[in-house]
């Protein structure tokens, strides 16, 4: 069986080889001996974390964590739940459960972790008597910020302001963020409507009290089929992903979505017939713009479409779109919920496309660990109150913002994420040339990397499997696994989940 195991990687080279005496998913003990021949070059990003994998039961979930699991169901529905964590031994790139298992993580809290589990970086900055304060003494911060505040903004989210936007309003999480920037489009487009100066009227005033025209007009945001946006009534009226996300909730049913290209992978191998389907969708978009019923005042589109199946496009594609919104006067939304923050190898995504002028408007949360938006000044509501909460945010999570991207940039995470993202891609794509029949379709950029199985229920059982392994990963689309390990993730880890995808995909051929 050794022979058939022979990759390139040293370290997945004797591991396939102790399979030939009976190997089971605990002989990741074996991998430690060979983490400092293979990449030297590579600092410790994470002290203190175990190894390897370590499955203690004889099933997943194990006993423990099927228990509390009941017991928490009895309180609250659990049935999207795969684990239940103990933070207190989790760290770095590895979460425990309550059994005991230790797993490298590669879902990450829907990637929503940057620096790993039990950060000290960030168990620091929780004591400090700056978060304390915030913590104890939540502010409203529309009406009465603290006096650190505009500091607070300038060190942490203006610091990495996309280019050509230089205000950010700051929200809850990525639905949220999504909803008020669609709030600002709809201001936005209606005070160009009636006169950037001029003031709104009294019927309009009295009319949207009642729900009615003119008041309450009929506009809309342009989305595209398979993105995800969020799971609020504005938001949601844009996501088209799963059924069950939608099914029996209200829509905005005239709000416009057009098709997203269907590529083909690997990309530069079929560069003639994806460059087709990308005018195909442009055509479908510019038509959509010109025939609808509803002004659109905006349109929102994901870098890279997550939730619905890791979807790509070219910058050829998103600058098309950038032109078209220019040439229609619609506002640009560029959702970096989930492919912000460094992630895909740049800081933001859109970084790649080599857009003539920026996004009007740029949303965030996830690996932040917090949310909000990024916009020109025009986007500005033109009165106080008008795109509005109590809190506006919390000054908390501005805080950890602020120490993530200190820890970013001192140890070079981007930069870690493009090379670790690149030997990983690399050493999928040979796992897919030597097992086609159960992996295909590998494609990303950065870490942010996704691979598609023959079917949905083949996908299921190959992620039961890894988690099996100690190993942990998340589904998207109808086929798809999507691989979002934090930041700190390193070639050491990549070849520990690689030995895994292996060894699933030599027992499902």
């Amino acid at each position: 069986m050794a022979t058939r195991f022979a990759l390139q990687s040293p370290l997945r080279t004797a591991l396939f080889s102790a399979r030939s005496s009976n190997i089971t998913h605990r002989s990741f003990a074996s991998v430690s001996a060979f983490h400092g021949r293979i990449h030297k070059d590579q600092k410790e990003l994470v002290h203190g974390e175990p190894k390897r994998p370590k499955i203690m039961t004889s099933t997943i979930p194990g006993p423990k964590t099927k228990a509390g699991l009941q017991h928490l169901d009895s309180l609250q529905d659990t049935r999207a739940a795969t684990m239940m964590t103990d933070l207190n031994k989790s760290i770095g790139n590895y979460v425990v459960d309550l059994d005991g298992n230790t797993y490298l993580d590669l879902f990450c809290q829907i990637a929503s972790l940057p620096l790993g589990y039990n950060s000290k970086a960030l168990v620091d900055a929780a004591s400090s008597p700056e978060m304390i304060q915030m913590l104890v003494n939540r502010p409203a911060l529309g009406v009465q910020p603290h006096s650190t505040w505009a500091k607070t903004l300038e060190e942490s989210f203006m610091s990495v302001a996309p280019k050509g936007l230089n205000q950010v309003f700051t929200a809850m999480c990525g639905s949220c963020s999504n909803e008020t920037a669609y709030k600002a489009a709809f201001m936005y487009h209606q005070r160009k409507k009636r006169g950037l100066t001029a003031e709104i009227s009294s019927e309009d005033l009295n009319s949207c009290m009642k729900n009615a025209l003119p008041g309450s007009p009929d506009l809309a945001i342009m989305s595209f089929d398979g993105g995800f946006h969020g799971r609020l009534f504005g938001s949601l009226s844009t996501t088209h992903t799963k059924a069950l996300h939608k099914v029996d909730i209200p829509a905005f049913s005239h709000w416009v979505s057009s098709p997203f290209p269907n590529l083909k992978y690997p990309l530069d191998k079929h560069q003639a017939e994806n460059s087709k389907e990308e005018a195909r969708c442009l055509k479908a978009a510019e038509d959509k713009m010109k025939k609808a019923k509803t002004p659109i005042a905006a349109l929102i589109v994901e870098p890279i479409q997550s939730e619905g199946g890791d979807n790509h496009a070219s910058p050829a594609f998103f600058q098309g779109l950038r032109d078209l919104t220019k040439k229609h006067d619609i506002l640009m939304i560029v959702d970096e919920v989930q492919t912000g923050v460094g992630t895909t190898g740049q800081f933001w995504a859109h970084d790649a496309w080599g857009l003539t002028s920026p996004p009007d408007i740029v949303t965030f949360s996830k690996k932040f660990q917090a949310a909000g938006w990024f916009h020109r000044p025009e986007v500005r509501a033109d009165a106080p109150y008008r795109n509005f909460n109590t809190w506006m945010g919390d000054p908390i999570r501005a805080l950890q913002a602020k120490t993530i991207l200190h820890e970013i940039k001192s140890k070079d995470l981007v930069k870690n994420a493009a090379e670790t993202g690149a030997y990983l891609k690399q050493e999928l794509q040979q796992l897919e040339s030597k097992y086609p029949k159960v992996l295909s379709a590998v494609r990303g950029r950065g870490t942010f990397l996704a691979f598609d199985l023959p079917d949905p229920q083949q996908r299921d059982v190959f992620v039961s499997k890894l988690r099996c392994l100690g190993v942990n990963t998340g589904g998207c689309g109808p086929k798809s696994i999507r691989l979002r390990p934090m930041l700190v993730f390193q070639k050491k880890h990549a070849d520990i989940f690689l030995e895994a995808v292996e060894k699933v995909a030599y027992e499902s051929s």
